[in-house]
């Protein structure tokens, strides 16, 4: 660890700004940096779905633990090494959910989007989305902020326009509702049984909503902030009559993948209103009754490995396809991009250069990407796997029970 990092590490940590002109032989240890790091890589490895910011001042001969975490295991686990280590220390650690937040720890997404940012502020880098209907646990709040946490486990910022909160008994009764769910690329819900009324809000594939009723050729529909609205029965179906008749084949993957095509790319996006590589394989399965981890680099580790040496004959419709740099002597394997194989030697993907694309892997087609065939790395078969991270809707009730 160099000097500056070592600096910059005790001033996040201790709030003393370090000069890097001090020598480093100086400087000291930072309080049970090991031991904390430690337990986060046990238990709280990847921080964009476990949250574990911990660290300690010392005083005298006692340690203060300070900060932050929603892992209690790993709180747990720290605090048992400590005292097996002889440590004496202070418990100071906030465990989220905040009990400022008095009991509404969960969220129902209110909008068509949510747009879902890295920090608590509307500049901040879109980390990720969530349509509407989507329910989130709430682990704390700043200002018009919330920091949640999606059904794919990840750790973002939503503001408070986006999300309707909720206590743990209205959360329950949300979820018992009737529900209809959106089934076409976009569309509307209208504020009365007509065309001409007025638009109550725009929708995009996979929004649910409240099942209120029906009105000649529209559903009754209402929204988790109390609003009431119509939306087209040929754009929508009954959540339990889709559950019923999800069949999530690499058939289907590939005819959903195919209404993506065109889309803009959008860093962070994982709805039809714009999708990043990842937020686009999501959205595909999503559609089709599975949640999948929402970045590339948490994609490659669920399913099964199918090929890792350019064997595309081995490939099958629905595979998805991981890109990036190869491991070296003296570098890391990283995955920077996905797609989805289709068939026909070809995959599809939302790519950097603007839109959801198809690309072939045989030299000899016009739509060859030598580009990604040249940074290839290996394919993952996702269908009927079981994994933690790989949740099928039909036998989870996220949505309802």
């Amino acid at each position: 660890m160099n000097l500056f990092y070592r600096s910059l590490l005790l001033l996040l940590f201790t709030g003393t700004l370090v000069s890097s002109c001090i020598d480093e032989t100086k400087l000291e240890k930072i309080p049970l940096m090991a031991e904390i790091d430690e337990i986060r890589e046990e238990y709280a490895p990847d921080k964009r779905v476990a949250l574990f910011s911990i660290a300690a001042t010392k005083q005298k001969d006692t340690y203060i633990l300070k900060g932050e975490s929603n892992v209690p295991n790993a709180v747990e686990a720290l605090k048992k090494n400590l005292k097996e280590k002889n440590f004496a220390f202070v418990d100071s650690i906030t465990m989220l959910p905040g009990a400022d937040l008095e009991g509404k720890t969960k969220g129902i997404v209110t909008i068509s989007v949510a747009n879902i940012r890295s920090n608590a502020k509307h500049s901040a880098e879109l980390a990720t989305q969530a349509t509407l209907g989507t329910p989130v646990n709430v682990l704390k709040r700043e200002g018009d902020w919330f920091l949640i946490q999606t059904p794919d486990k990840y750790i973002s910022w939503v503001d408070f326009g986006a999300i309707t909160v909720l206590n743990h008994e209205a959360y329950l009764q949300w979820k018992k509702a009737q529900k209809i769910i959106f089934t076409n690329t976009t569309g509307y819900v209208y504020s009365m049984a007509n065309k001409e009324s007025q638009i109550l809000s725009d929708v995009v594939a996979g929004g649910i909503m409240e099942f209120l009723g029906e009105e000649k050729e529209f559903y009754k529909v209402g929204f988790p902030d109390g609003r009431k609205g119509f939306v087209l029965k040929i754009q929508a179906m009954e959540y339990d009559n889709w559950i019923s008749n999800l069949k999530p084949t690499g058939e289907n993957l590939v005819a959903t993948s195919k209404k993506f095509m065109g889309l803009p790319y959008l860093w962070g996006g994982t709805s039809t209103k714009g999708v990043d590589c990842s937020g686009f394989t999501k959205s595909i399965y999503f559609i089709n009754g599975m949640v999948i981890p929402r970045d590339a680099s948490q994609q490659v580790h669920t399913g099964k490995e199918i090929d890792s040496v350019s064997n595309f004959n081995t490939l099958q419709k629905g595979d998805l396809l991981f890109f990036g740099r190869k491991k070296t002597d003296s570098t890391k394997e990283r995955v920077v991009h996905v797609g989805m194989w289709i068939g026909n030697k070809e995959f599809i993907h939302s790519s950097g250069s603007g839109r959801v694309q198809i690309g072939s892997t045989d030299s000899s087609a016009a739509n060859y990407d030598a580009y990604n065939v040249d940074r290839y790395l290996r394919s993952k078969r996702l269908l009927e796997e079981e994994s933690p991270a790989l949740v099928n809707l039909v036998n989870t009730p996220i949505f309802k029970d």
